[in-house]
């Protein structure tokens, strides 16, 4: 059964509060909210380009339009306009699905890469710093994408700005969970998942609309697939230059012994005097875990002085030290399940989807998708609002009842009028319900949770290193789930649905049973629900570290203060 939360109690007796949760705790800090929202334009980017090529394939001036061939031995391509100055871009991409496949699936196969990569790279440069360089990626992949000419160019550019979209899913919500305070993490790293469905709708509703360039027909202009593919550049070039004035992580620079310069930085964010004992202790707090990892590594690994070496033992420690596996099996199958309840079948191939449950033509297939995602997009809204007051698990287990039992109504009908579908609107606009209602119990659920769980969970020493691991598993998985559910759809057919709601019960099973509760407990606190510090040198080292740092003379100060708050409080 899960840890109860309530056993991880805060250092010594002294609670240490910057505001409360849910929508007030939101607007009385302004600073935060800011920047929580501006760091989640790493977000957008992963989203946008997630999105936006479904509605490029489909854009005629990008793609062939076959001429027809009454002769079945003539294999040659021809395309309609493809001896004038309006010919296709890439007249093979339009009878290839596989190649179509490989175009969409390749942006993952990069943010595999760019996620496990960047865990060292934010731990050297500074998670501030490695947004900056992901957002140069981000745009060298972007202008090759849009003033592409082959198809080799547009492989190039996907996986280049694949790579970049793994280091932004990577860092973000780590930079925002070491940023925030516990009452309001959860919210504040939901923003990810916001920034990632704007991101998403923006993409649907910008190709519906380009499509219209130089009209619908033949004639259409490049611009009509080039300009949204170029649109991207504009949220990365306003997060580059914003980079410059974001604070760094106290976390990081405590990791880099820069003291001073984390607490000015610690102070800023929490928008109080550095003289204030909430920053007093909590700066303590962050130090003893940082000399606890740094002497606990060093007590591992003895001579081990090579950075590279170093990084490979602090990768394998994640294996084999037994509470740090157990928080990485969880931070990864949260991604794995995160991609097999069925969420991004749905988004690559929502037009498919549709069409299978009888629903036709280009118009609709487009509404529908980008229905989609609005619902996706509003749908995240409450989870910011709600998150730290509801609590991980509950939002978890909620969202796989709703997820699972439109799944379940999804399969169901689809398996009884099956290629009666179109015959029977009815049925098919009742699957386009259900559909749209999972989307709405996914986003206000695992879509924002499989974020904040990650990022919040792990010591310091191998922080950025786990939630690189667990993000690439969830692109890793999304690339599987693009790959396999054509196929799916195509073979078992409805069975695709019964197959998401099998694993939307697994979730639920999963949570109720193995996932402790992270609500409200601070990240140096983490120790407490998974284990560790808990051996006798561990212990040993703990104590040593606090009466080195003098942390029992700052609680009684702060004591002192709260009680003389409490007293001024009760006399006006």
């Amino acid at each position: 059964m899960a840890t109860d939360p309530a056993s991880a109690t805060p250092l010594g007796d002294v609670q240490i509060t910057y505001g409360r949760s849910g929508f007030g705790g939101l607007l009385k800090e302004p600073y935060l909210l800011f920047l929580a929202s501006f760091a989640s334009i790493g977000g957008f980017l992963f989203g946008y380009d997630q999105g936006v090529i479904s509605g490029v394939l489909v854009t005629k001036d990008f793609v062939c339009i076959p001429l027809p061939n009454p002769d079945p031995l003539n294999t040659t391509l021809e395309c309609i306009g493809s001896n004038t100055p309006k010919a296709k871009q890439f007249p093979l991409l339009a009878n290839d699905d596989t190649l179509q496949g490989w175009v969409v699936s390749v942006l993952t196969l990069g943010a595999l890469f760019g996620a496990l990569v960047n865990g060292p790279i934010s731990d050297r440069i500074s998670r501030r710093w490695s947004i900056l360089l992901a957002n140069i990626v981000f745009l060298v992949g972007s202008i090759i994408q849009a003033s592409a000419f082959s198809i080799p160019q547009i492989f190039i550019g996907r996986a280049i700005a694949g790579l970049s979209v793994g280091q932004l899913s990577m860092v973000v919500p780590l930079y925002i969970s070491e940023l925030s305070p516990p009452a309001m993490r959860g919210s504040l790293v939901a923003f990810q998942q916001f920034g990632i469905t704007f991101g998403i709708v923006t993409a649907f509703w910008l190709d519906f609309g380009t499509q219209f360039i130089g009209g619908t027909g033949d004639g259409q202009s490049p611009a009509a697939w080039r300009f949204p593919l170029a649109f991207q550049t504009v949220p990365s070039l306003i997060l580059s230059i914003g980079t410059f004035f974001l604070p760094y992580s106290p976390r990081w620079l405590i990791m880099k012994d820069r003291e001073e310069e984390a607490r000015a930085s610690l102070a800023r964010i929490r928008r109080v005097p550095e003289s204030d004992y909430r920053i007093r202790l909590e700066m303590l707090e962050i130090q003893a875990s940082a000399i606890f990892d740094k002497e606990t590594t060093a007590a591992m690994y003895p001579g081990t002085t090579s950075p590279v070496s170093l990084l490979w033992k602090r990768y394998g420690s994640l294996f084999t030290i037994r509470h740090l596996n157990r928080r990485l099996f969880i931070a990864c199958f949260l991604q794995f399940m995160q991609q097999f309840t069925g969420i991004n079948a749905i988004i690559y191939y929502a037009p498919q989807i549709f069409l299978k449950i009888g629903l036709s033509g280009t118009t609709v297939s487009l509404l529908a998708t980008g229905v989609v995602g609005i619902i996706n997009l509003l749908s995240t809204i409450p989870a910011i609002l709600f998150i730290d007051r509801w609590g991980r698990r509950k939002v978890l287990l909620a969202g796989a009842i709703g997820m699972g039992v439109c799944q379940l109504i999804v399969a169901t009908i689809y398996a009884v009028y099956q290629d009666r579908l179109a015959s029977n609107p009815g049925a098919g606009w009742a699957c386009a319900v259900f559909i749209w209602l999972y989307i709405a119990n996914f986003a206000w659920s695992i879509g924002c949770v499989n974020w904040i769980i990650p990022s919040e969970i792990f010591p310091p020493g191998v922080r950025s290193q786990a939630v690189g691991v667990a993000i690439g598993t969830n692109w890793l998985t999304n690339f599987i789930v693009a790959l396999i559910t054509p196929r799916l759809l195509n073979t078992i057919k409805f069975g695709t649905f019964y197959l998401f709601f099998a694993f939307c019960g697994l979730l639920f099973i999963w949570v109720f049973f193995w996932v402790p509760e992270t609500k409200g407990i601070r990240i140096e606190e983490m120790d407490k629900l998974f284990g560790g510090n808990t051996g006798a040198d561990d212990v040993k080292r703990m104590s040593e570290i606090q009466e080195q740092l003098r942390i029992s003379e700052a609680i009684a100060e702060a004591n002192k203060v709260q009680d003389a708050s409490a007293a001024h409080i009760e006399t006006s």
